[in-house]
């Protein structure tokens, strides 16, 4: 499943050539210092800030991140000093926009805007793999204005393997840029935290332990700042092992109840199996990661916009930073209580699935009202339920259910900001389920290959690249072969000219982010060595895009020892 394995409990000193990993000295270390720097900031808040940004989903874990501590800020008092950038604006936290994470300069102006008039400005840029443009250019920006701005970068991948290629509008590499940081840190002049988590299950699929590493390394740091700055002490590696620590128990907590999280997960494979939707309905920020669920699949498995879907229950007034943005855009941006009730509750049918997700905290009336609707048009309903020791779901509301995943957590005494561990324990919970509830049930449907997401959008240069790498694995056809077929795919049915295989990458990527499998069409051209029509035709054909490429890669002429099943699994990140 979706999630970190078990943590380690004590600190670790890596041997010589090894990754540091999140308990390892150095993190522990480098996490402390940064701690301190944000705690500079909460003492003098005057022309204070803390940004975090991100891409995709880096970008709407900056923006739950920084809601969350704004609350906390709020509950005491305090003018919040929290605000997150993510590429594309307000737009790309509900909806699929992961094109926009490949312009540097982007990043740069959307930095400039929400500095303007502050004296000094944490930058938290948060990119898993170390290859967003987005991030690169707000990192560069701010070592070249060391008055003003502090950057850390959060990835997971070591420096030597952060992205290397290019950058359209840039005149650095990310590589070169997290380079540069890294010398800085001895002055503390900017910060890299990458520790290594491990390769991902599904290969590249960074929302999973990349998403989940992200929450639990910042929401640790982050909260140790604010808890010890009220005592007057430093931060240390004990208070930050504490907060881990809790996050070591939702663990435990979450997985307890794999066989339930397995049964939801059949059920909604079998109504997108169907051609039914999936929707995703959260209370409060719950609501935000469910949202979060239902956009990555879009991109991760070629999803329509429709399949999956999240949405918030309870008021978002104060969480976006341009809530216009989000009005009236169509559809595919519709996210709220109001759109539910008015977009989708009509519309409903009986082979959908709809997932509550909510704690016994929440308005347990308004939850039995809106299930009570729901389930007059589809009996597939489940509930994901948070609740306390000594918490009992009310019998009305419990019969209405088929199946819950029941999750009950320990009692936990804290202060006020202690009290947004249990917060941030129900958030990763959920996202383990509802990662492993999609990831899961598109598995099913066979969209993956080995463990390669075959049928991806190619929605920026990042995807691109990754399509190629899987056409070359699975192939075994040179690189210049490889390209040739993917643009020839992804400009079908314009023939290639030389002024089109000259044109830049974002070019490419502008036609292939609308079309439906690019790389299985291209695969399967270069497997059977055949017309673009005749590919298309061939996978029309076939029960889904995995048995289609199978069916190729086990065909006559292809001797059994070349078949890239069997070589070994590539898992980066």
């Amino acid at each position: 499943m979706p999630g970190t394995k078990r943590f380690q409990h004590v600190i670790e000193t890596p041997e010589p050539g090894k990754w540091e990993r999140l308990y390892s000295e150095s993190i522990l270390t480098t996490m402390v210092q940064v701690a301190g720097k944000v705690q500079e900031v909460l003492k003098e808040p005057e022309g204070g800030l803390v940004v975090l940004s991100g891409g995709g989903n880096s970008g709407r874990m900056a923006f739950l991140i920084s809601v969350s501590f704004n609350q906390l800020m709020k509950g005491l008092g305090r003018k919040p000093l929290y605000t997150y950038l993510i590429a594309g604006g307000d737009r790309s936290v509900v909806a699929s926009r992961e094109g926009t994470e490949d312009s540097a300069l982007h990043g740069i102006e959307e930095l400039k805007k929400v500095a303007t008039g502050k004296k000094r400005v944490i930058v938290i840029g948060i990119s898993v793999g170390l290859s967003a443009p987005f991030v690169a250019g707000q990192m560069d920006y701010c070592m070249d204005n060391p008055a003003t701005f502090l950057p850390v970068l959060v990835g997971f991948n070591p420096v030597n393997m952060a992205r290397n290629d290019p950058i359209e509008d840039w005149s650095s590499t990310f590589r070169q840029i997290a380079e540069r940081m890294q010398k800085l840190q001895e002055k503390q002049e900017a910060f890299v935290l990458n520790p290594a988590v491990g390769p991902e299950g599904l290969s590249g699929s960074s929302r999973m332990k990349g998403g989940s590493a992200t929450k639990i390394l910042l929401e640790t740091l982050l909260l140790a700042a604010h808890k010890t700055v009220d005592r007057g002490i430093a931060a240390s590696q004990r208070c930050l092992l504490e907060i881990l620590r809790t996050f070591e128990r939702a663990h435990q907590v979450t997985y307890s109840q794999s066989p339930k999280i397995a049964a939801l997960m059949k059920q909604a494979s079998t109504s997108l199996e169907k051609k039914g939707r999936v929707y995703l309905v959260g209370w409060q920020t719950l609501g935000v990661i469910a949202i979060m669920d239902g956009v990555e699949c879009i991109h991760t498995f070629g999803a329509d916009y429709r399949d999956v879907r999240g949405f918030l229950i309870g008021d978002h007034s104060d969480m976006f930073n341009q809530r216009t943005e989000l009005l009236n855009q169509g559809p595919q941006f519709s996210f709220s209580q109001e759109d539910f009730l008015t977009s989708i509750l009509p519309s409903l049918t009986e082979i959908d699935t709809v997932v509550f997700i909510f704690t016994l905290d929440d308005n347990l009336t308004e939850v039995q009202m809106l299930v009570e609707q729901v389930k007059e048009k589809t009996a597939n309903i489940q509930a994901l339920a948070h609740s306390t020791v000594g918490q009992t779901l009310p019998t009305p509301l419990k019969k209405l259910f088929p199946s819950i995943v029941s999750i009950t957590w320990p009692l936990l005494f804290f202060e006020y900001e202690g009290s947004f561990i249990q917060k941030f324990q129900h958030e990763l919970s959920t996202k383990w389920v509802l990662n492993t509830v999609s990831t899961g049930a598109h598995v099913l449907l066979g969209k993956i290959l080995q463990n390669h997401m075959l049928d991806l959008r190619i929605r920026n240069s990042k995807l691109f690249w990754r399509a190629l790498a899987m056409l070359q694995r699975f192939s075994g056809q040179p690189k210049a072969r490889c390209i040739e077929t993917l643009l020839q795919v992804i400009h079908f049915p314009q023939p290639l000219s030389d002024d089109i295989r000259a044109a830049p990458i974002s070019f490419h990527i502008q036609l292939a982010h609308e079309k439906e499998q690019v790389i299985p069409v291209a695969l399967l051209s270069l497997l059977c060595r055949c017309a673009i029509p005749e590919a298309q035709a061939q996978l029309a054909a076939a029960p889904s895009v995995c048995e289609a490429v199978r069916s190729a890669l086990s065909g006559p002429g292809r001797k059994r020892g070349a078949d890239p099943l069997e070589g070994p699994e590539p898992t980066p990140l």
